[in-house]
């Protein structure tokens, strides 16, 4: 249901579920959190791509599952806060840069998915769905926290109380997407995205992240005392020190990553 591979750096994380939509089964959602896991851990990996096969990027929870849960009383099952949460919280805290390739429909749990990532490439056939409303629930996986901040607070009211679907280029207007590309080329542009982010400043990106996660909720006080404290890290690592010489030197920097 998850494949899970690495190369340049990249470790590609694909739902593989297509005859499904890449829809998220118990089993799927188990997997995806151990390679997301994984993928943190590694020491060789730089960089993060998540992406789906075939026409969908992910259709959201599995809704024939979800319904043998409703029919046997366990209702959600707990599913959002022991599968969907630290799937969430993973993705955006995460100390490496994590890219989608929406190759196609992302829906519900699927759009929420993209979104928590920190750049999106987009198909030109690929569609948003924020479909909670539709179905009488309210947005999970982190949608009510990273859609308003993607596109302000009224825009992400309107979608996902309308819960009415988007295209790419209507995607690409409002915010939600970095770039949208012809489908054959979207993995492609993406894995080619992803390795020029693990060739760079990886420490710098993982300060970058934390920074905007703080500055999201706290005063501009706060958030120039925390910008001064990660510039202090960041200013003591090989990288920066090696990337300063090769500038005077006028040469192109390496990033370790130390």
């Amino acid at each position: 249901m998850i494949r899970y591979d690495v190369a340049d750096a990249v470790a590609t994380i694909t739902l593989d579920r297509p005859e499904a939509m890449n829809s998220l089964t118990t089993d799927a959602k188990d997997g995806l959190l151990s390679a997301l896991r994984g993928a943190e851990q590694d020491r060789a990996v730089r960089a993060v791509l998540l992406t789906g096969s075939g026409r969908a990027f992910c259709a959201g929870q599995d809704l024939r599952e979800h319904a043998d849960n409703l029919e046997a009383g366990r209702g959600l099952a707990d599913t959002v806060r022991e599968h969907y949460n630290p799937i969430i919280e993973l993705i955006t805290t995460m100390p490496k840069p994590v890219v989608a390739a929406v190759n196609g429909v992302a829906a519900g749990a699927g759009a929420s998915l993209a979104f928590a990532c920190d750049l999106r490439v987009a198909s030109e056939k690929a569609k948003f769905a924020l479909a909670f409303s539709g179905i009488g629930l309210v947005p999970d996986s982190g949608a009510s926290w990273t859609l308003q901040r993607l596109v302000g607070r009224g825009r992400a009211a309107e979608l996902l109380l309308l819960g009415e679907p988007l295209d790419a280029a209507r995607a690409l207007e409002l915010g939600l997407v970095t770039r949208v590309v012809p489908a054959d080329d979207v993995l492609k542009t993406a894995q080619e995205l992803a390795v020029r982010l693990a060739q760079g400043p990886t420490l710098a990106y993982a300060a970058t992240k934390r920074a905007l996660a703080y500055a999201a909720t706290h005063s501009l006080s706060d958030a120039l005392a925390m910008e001064a404290e990660l510039q202090d890290e960041c200013a003591a690592t090989l990288d920066h020190q090696n990337a300063t010489r090769a500038f005077l030197a006028k040469e192109r920097p390496t990033f370790r990553g130390e």
